[in-house]
């Protein structure tokens, strides 16, 4: 495909928020669910409970899911920011910012943010306080960061595809 000299592909001015978007995927989401998975597992086998690790273990995993967990956290910060056009407080907080940039990104592919996200906190809180008592409750963070990283997907391709100028049809 070829354009007139001098023409700018269009997706040129949402280049940063595409990248974003694109990290936040790959790394955003992962860091922090990985790192709030592990971290509710340790707990609720920390040493002294009904099902204990050792402590060596307990503190080295804890050590991990904050690692993964300040990952997460500086993906969904550097995505809120390019959503947003600035730098907000809401971005730095954990948990907050995961639910603020769905909320953000599902408003802006035209869905309800308010059920989308109140459903996904339903979801880890229910894991957060019941995973050690159920234990199938590990698919809860599995479910919301494939609904987030799907949802971000579809953001990205619409700003792509909003953005790439229409092909002439072929004859």
């Amino acid at each position: 495909m070829t354009r007139p000299y001098g023409e700018a592909p269009s997706t040129a001015g949402d280049l940063p928020l595409i990248q974003a978007l694109h990290r936040l995927v790959r790394y955003g989401v992962a860091g922090d669910f990985a790192g709030i998975s592990i971290l509710v597992s340790v707990l609720a086998h920390w040493p002294g409970t009904a099902h204990p690790v050792s402590q060596w273990f307990a503190l080295a995993a804890c050590n991990v899911a904050v690692a993964l967990l300040l990952i997460g956290t500086a993906g969904f910060a550097f995505a809120a920011r390019e959503l947003e056009g600035r730098w907000t407080a809401w971005a730095f907080i954990p948990g907050v910012n995961l639910f603020g940039v769905n909320a953000v990104v599902t408003k802006r592919l035209g869905g309800q943010p308010l059920r989308r996200v109140g459903a996904e906190v339903v979801l880890m809180v229910l894991f957060a306080v019941q995973f050690h008592a159920e234990a199938w409750l590990c698919v809860a963070p599995v479910i919301v960061a494939v609904g987030q990283s799907q949802w971000i997907a579809s953001f990205i391709e619409q700003i792509v595809n909003s953005s790439s100028p229409s092909s002439p049809a072929a004859s």
